[in-house]
């Protein structure tokens, strides 16, 4: 470990020199990929700085140790300040660890999420748009900015599907394992025996593609235009400003992937934003199949993030939130569906960390 460290202490050096050198300013595109590189490293080195401080305190005090008499008084206070500088060197050598693992390189991306309605007809319907509200309340306490991408909504105020995207500061990181089945236990409005029914609602959180990332032949697409309309066939528009893209790959036999946008009144806006989904969506196609070749044993415990895993359980008669993956359990749902989603973030993060330490060290 200490290698890689002196490694990274040594690149981080080369770029504060190539970030002073007036020349590299001509570059913009090579400043801004410099001076991001050093950002990124800036939390390793100055946690390695601090280690070899802490490291030569320990030594000199040792060395103070060994030349005083061990019954002293002095020597009783340098044996505390030894056992305090060893307890902060294990903490800061753990955190080194994990800030030496690879970061995830989607983590700084915005996302596109995508929330239907499962199982359970109306009910799973209205408990999309909850957590829809859930995520975009979140998402304001994050500063982030969210943008309704398509919708289906119901006439009873659900969604049967909720497509939009999510930009800000490390979204995908903060919200890349939500994907998966979110399944309620509630009793329904229309409940008149006052029984609990059970729904579900999956969730799908696709970082969001660049142009350059994803190569689309224009005539793989097929696209079709036509008009608006909202829950019960209500006129959104008189105009066709609705876009279907068809994606049917000619090199890729079997693949069709087909996204509608109509939420906005100008059709070249509903294009963009379809095509903007459907990179997404092929970038998280080409993540999975290079997620397959990696071994069962360096998967991450907390899930594999596939969407037909049930990944937690929002029980409203207990206010009780469950997430299976990692046996999270907490009383406080009303809390959550305000978009208090810190803990579980949190939680899930520590999890995932955690994981790829004992993958590392194995």
């Amino acid at each position: 470990m200490f290698e890689k460290l002196e490694s990274v202490a040594q690149r981080y050096e080369e770029l504060t020199k190539l970030l002073s050198d007036p020349a590299v300013f001509a570059y913009p595109e090579m400043l801004r990929r410099y001076a991001k590189e050093q950002a990124d490293l800036r939390p390793v080195v100055t946690a390695y700085q601090e280690h070899r401080k802490l490291e030569r305190e320990l030594r000199d005090n040792q060395e103070l140790l060994d030349s005083e008499a061990q019954d002293s008084e002095f020597a009783a206070l340098i044996k505390d300040e030894v056992a305090s500088l060893t307890a902060r060197l294990e903490t800061l050598e753990a955190g080194l660890r994990g800030l030496l693992l690879p970061r995830d390189p989607n983590d700084e991306r915005g996302v596109i999420i995508e929330i239907r309605a499962g199982t359970g007809g109306d009910e799973a319907a209205l408990f999309a748009a909850d957590l829809f509200r859930m995520y975009s309340r979140y998402a304001d306490s994050q500063r982030w900015r969210v943008e309704i991408m398509s919708a289906s909504p119901t006439e009873a105020g659900g969604f049967k599907e909720v497509i939009a995207s999510i930009e800000g500061k490390d979204v995908y990181s903060k919200l890349k394992f939500e994907s998966g089945t979110h399944r309620v236990q509630r009793v329904p409005v229309t409940e008149a025996q006052g029984r609990i029914h059970t729904s579900a609602v999956t969730v799908a959180i696709l970082p969001e593609a660049e142009e350059v990332e994803v190569d689309i032949d224009p005539a793989d697409l097929r696209i079709d235009v036509f008009r608006s309309s909202g829950p019960g066939g209500q006129s959104v528009n008189t105009t066709d400003s609705a876009v279907r893209i068809t994606y049917e790959p000619k090199d890729h036999k079997g693949l069709r992937i087909v996204v509608t946008c109509q939420d906005e009144k100008s059709q070249h806006k509903n294009r963009a934003k379809a095509l903007k989904v459907l990179r997404a969506r092929l970038l998280d196609i080409l993540e999975g199949e290079r997620q397959a070749q990696v071994s069962e044993q360096r998967r991450a415990q907390i899930g594999s993030g596939d969407r037909s895993e049930r990944i937690r359980t929002y029980n409203f008669p207990q206010s009780r939130l469950t997430d299976h993956r990692i046996q999270l359990t907490l009383y406080k749902l009303e809390e959550i569906m305000a978009g208090k989603l810190d803990e579980v973030v949190e939680a899930l993060s520590l999890a995932d960390r955690t994981a790829k330490l004992q993958a590392v060290e194995a």
